[in-house]
């Protein structure tokens, strides 16, 4: 992965020419947040003006599902977390609703909507919470995971409602997105004003403070972060 070194060979396919006016710092969010977060919103999601849409997980992938929903045309837009200061960073983002990550979010979720969410993401790779967004969502509804969980681990969910609630669940890998399609295309909106992608950077780091970044990892204080050579 190479992620502490200043230079890194990739192969030419790999590598996505974008606009050199970018930062380095702000770039960096598109290879994976940015994609498999906007790209499970309107890619695999498919999120159209009018619908109701939640998503679990509020880290940097979580946050680029949220404001790519917003940008589709969500109407009711629910952030779950169990983090209060990334609840309150996605209200300032656009969701008009923010629900505390826990055991009363799947029913927080359903009285909001009034049934259940038409568009859940997951983005937290745990299946307890997988569990919750397919709950959480309703009749006719999709839910889609973007997360990796521990391969040992298997979900369990009420099987009849599939068929007799007309459910779709489905798995999202990088957002479903063709990265020299979407990286330009996702860089563009970010220029225009449309998906605001710099809020997802919460600190810039120096090698030296790589230790203090994962320690915010473990708190879940931070959303992304970034190491500035």
């Amino acid at each position: 992965m190479s992620a502490f070194s200043e230079h890194i060979v990739v192969s030419a396919r790999s590598a996505v020419r974008v606009d050199p006016r970018l930062p380095f710092e702000i770039a960096a969010l598109f290879g994976c947040a940015v994609l498999t977060g906007a790209g499970a919103a309107f890619h695999s999601t498919r999120v159209a003006p009018g619908d109701s849409v939640a998503v679990f997980g509020l880290g940097g992938v979580g946050l680029a599902a949220l404001i790519a929903a917003k940008a589709a045309g969500a109407a009711t837009l629910i952030a779950v977390d169990v983090v209060g200061s990334k609840r309150a960073l996605a209200r300032e983002l656009g969701a008009t609703h923010a629900v505390a990550g826990g055991p009363d979010a799947v029913e927080a979720v359903r009285e909001i909507t009034r049934g259940g969410a038409e568009k859940v993401i997951d983005t937290t790779g745990v299946v307890a919470v997988l569990r919750q967004a397919y709950l959480a969502t309703g009749r006719g509804g999709t839910t889609v995971t973007v997360g990796l969980p521990d391969p040992s681990r298997e979900l369990a969910l009420p099987a009849l409602s599939l068929v007799a609630e007309e459910r779709t669940l489905k798995g999202s890998y990088l957002g479903s997105c063709v990265p020299r399609r979407d990286v330009p295309r996702f860089v563009s909106m970010y220029r225009s004003g449309i998906l605001p992608v710099d809020a997802l950077l919460s600190h810039r780091l120096s090698l030296e403070e790589v230790n203090e970044g994962f320690d915010r990892l473990h708190t879940g204080e931070a959303v992304r972060q970034v190491i500035v050579f």
